[in-house]
Formats: structure tokens, sequence, C-alpha cells
């Protein structure tokens, strides 16, 4: 049976002076901090592979194009969406819809860097992931306060073309958890706290020659075992057991690895994460598109509308941004395999929570589903507007290796439409 760590108990163990000896003195301000309410926090719904924006959010009625998706109302007079997603057509009064996204990229790992970070690759810099960002901003507004948890965390697999925290250091790198239903490995602690305290000091004593020699990675591995330590050692670890949850909120969620996802990720916000991405892979429909997005949106039409409604409830949607998008959209045209190919001129996005407001929808294309004839919105224009939910300066620097600053967003302005 795992060890229970109160937090009266770590207080006491930072004060025997075995965790003294570690410099583990932050660790009780850093708790203590994250049990008063966090003021942001951001939840990224990824769909890996590119979803079609004609059969997801802008389905395109009276045209060829549209194929054979239909549309249905939804509880906003006026806003239709495709017929596959009946329960987020339930809370659309929650939904910014974006129907005028536009890019150039169309390669996936290209456009999942760009729509992560708000930047194409550059080999002089890695630049920060959207999660990275909004972790580091938020600690530094709290004087670098972060909560037991890991402040990033990435659910169900890694993006192709992800960089992690780049430029930012490992601090802020996304932790990974393959699925939802699984908890994190290594995690359960093989001895009693104080026990383990005690061999953590151990360790850093034997490695002072290497700490002596390379004191840059010396310090990187000394910063990664305190957090992995304060976070297997924390009373928040129980922020993974699903099982926690009532019979009937786990029921609203669904069945399936993405609604287990969405729900970790409201119970992870909770307790002090500040971002968390879920990902929902299978999206890249070159072929049979029509029957496969229906199966797709079943698996995360019910999940989707669950968070909102679960946040909503609790209280917390006014301070959690709610993204739902993918790298790029879906060609207007048909392929010959009843597909859809890869297509950055239009696409769409949708935003809930987090100051934005709901039940309205910005630009729109053509009759036809190809050019963006109302309101364009860039990737620095969508980045900038995540800024302006999280309350973070876009024009931020950070110095990347070549000394050059790099600013958090690359111009853009946000759509204040949104708000």
């Amino acid at each position: 049976m795992r060890p229970r760590l109160c937090r009266r108990d770590l207080l006491r163990l930072l004060s025997a002076g075995a965790a003294g000896a570690l410099g583990w003195g932050d660790v009780a301000a850093a708790h203590a901090a994250h049990l008063r309410k966090r003021g942001k926090a951001c939840i990224l719904l990824w769909m890996n592979g590119g979803p079609s924006q004609f059969e997801t959010f802008s389905p395109l009625e009276g045209h060829a194009n549209g194929g054979e998706t239909k549309a249905i109302a939804t509880n906003v007079a006026g806003i239709r969406i495709a017929e596959h997603w009946p329960e987020m057509a339930k809370v659309a009064d929650r939904l910014a819809i974006v129907r005028s996204m536009t890019s150039k990229e169309g390669s996936h790992p290209r456009a999942t860097y760009l729509m992560h970070t708000g930047y194409l690759p550059n080999p002089s810099a890695r630049h920060p992931t959207l999660g990275s960002i909004v972790a580091s901003q938020l600690a530094a507004r709290d004087g670098g306060e972060t909560a037991d948890l890991p402040p990033v965390v990435r659910i169900g697999g890694r993006g192709r073309g992800d960089s992690g925290a780049g430029l930012l250091g490992m601090q802020w790198d996304p932790f990974e958890l393959r699925a939802a239903t699984q908890n994190p490995a290594n995690t359960r602690p093989q001895v009693e706290p104080k026990r383990h305290l005690e061999r953590l000091a151990l360790m850093e004593r034997l490695e002072g020659g290497f700490a002596a020699r390379l004191p840059e990675e010396a310090a990187d591995h000394k910063s990664l075992y305190r957090r992995a330590t304060r976070m297997i050692l924390s009373p928040d670890m129980q922020a993974f057991d699903l099982d926690a949850e009532p019979a009937e909120v786990r029921e609203e969620y669904g069945a399936g690895d993405f609604a287990a996802g969405c729900l970790l990720a409201r119970r992870l916000v909770e307790h002090g994460v500040s971002f968390v991405e879920v990902v929902a892979n299978g999206w890249d429909t070159h072929d049979d598109n029509f029957s496969r997005v229906a199966k797709l949106a079943g698996q995360v039409d019910r999940p989707c509308a669950a968070l909102l409604r679960d946040l909503d409830r609790r209280g917390m949607l006014a301070d959690t941004l709610v993204i739902w998008m993918g790298e790029f959209g879906r060609s207007p045209r048909v392929n010959p395999r009843a597909g859809r190919d890869h297509f950055p001129r239009s696409f769409n996005a949708v935003l809930a929570g987090g100051g934005v407001q709901g039940g309205r929808v910005i630009g729109r294309t053509d009759a036809a589903g190809v050019e963006v004839v109302d309101r364009p919105v860039t990737v620095p224009d969508l980045f900038a507007t995540f800024c302006r939910s999280m309350t973070i300066d876009p024009t931020v620097e950070n110095m990347a290796p070549t000394g050059r600053p790099i600013r958090l967003v690359d111009g853009g302005e946000a759509v204040e439409a949104l708000f």
C-alpha cells in the first residue's frame, strides 16, 4: 500500500534535516500556494491528424463540397454544426467557433509544431509549446510557485513535430501519460517518505564529483529528482485516480480513452496543473472520410460537452480556457477515395471558457469552403487570443541559444470579438 503523506507530515520531515540537506524548503511554500485557488488554467483538446472542418463545426450546406454530411441546429439560434456532434450542439452557448483559421503549412510535423508553438520550425531555436508558455508565465506571475503535480501534462500520445518546452528548459516539458486510465509509471514510493528523502540526500552527496565537473547538467538532474519526489509524495497524486469520481460523473463523460482523458484533465486542473493536453488520434482522413469522422466524433463529442458542463458546474470554466483544434483542415473537394486531403488555407478551431464569450461564430469562407472571405485568423492571431484569455503578455521575450530574443507570440492580434 502506498504511503500517504499529508501536509503536516511533509513539514515535519522537512524540518527533520534530511530534506533540508536537499534544499527542500521551497516545497512547503509551493504546496501552500497550490492550496489557494489558482487564477488560470488551459485544456487543449488536440485532434491529431487534422480534423475536417466540414464534418465538425463548419458544415458546408447547399454545396457539393459538403459531401454527405448534414448539419443540425444547436441551442443557439442560427448556429449549425455537423450532425455527428449532438452533445456539443447542446452546449453551443458556451462555444466560440472560429471558422476562418488560415495557414500555409500542410505538413503534419511542421503544422503540429506551428499550432503548438505559433512558430514554424527553425534550426536555431526550439520554440516552447503553448503548454510550456502558459505554465511558465502563470508560475512567474505567482512568484515562481507551482503545484506539486507537473505544471504541464499531455494525455494520449505525443504529436508529430512537437518541441516540448524548447528554450524554456526541461522543467516546463510536458509530463506524458499514454492513457488516462493507467496510473503514472514509477510513482509509487518503495519506502516510507522519510527514508526516501534520506536516500535522495545520500545520492546528492555521492554525486558531488559529477556536480563539480558538470554543474549545469548536475543542476538539471537534481531539479528533476526534486520535482519527481515532490510529486510522488504529494497527496495530490490522488488526482490520477479516476475511480474516485462518482459513478454519475464518469457516466456523463462516457467510455473510452478520450473520455477518461477529459475527466482526468478536469481533475488535474483542480489540483493546480496549469495546462493539460488531451490527444485524440486518427483524424488524417485521406480515405473513407465520412464514416471515419462519424466514428471519431462518436468518441469525442460526449466527453467534450461533458468537460464544459463539468467545469461550468464547478465554477471553473470562467478561469479555464478550453481549446479544440488540430494542425489544419481538410480539402473542400472530396478525393476519389471518398476522403479529404490536407488543407490549411481555411479550417476551424473552437474555444470555450477563459473569458471567451460563447454562442458565437467568428469568420466565414466562400460558398465552396475554399477561401476565407470574412475575418481571417492566422496562427499568431490565435496565439495572441490565447494569451489574452490567460492574461499573458505575448510580447515577453526569451533568449535563444544563439543570443536572439524570441517573443512568446510572433506578431498577431487577439480576436477581440471573442471577448
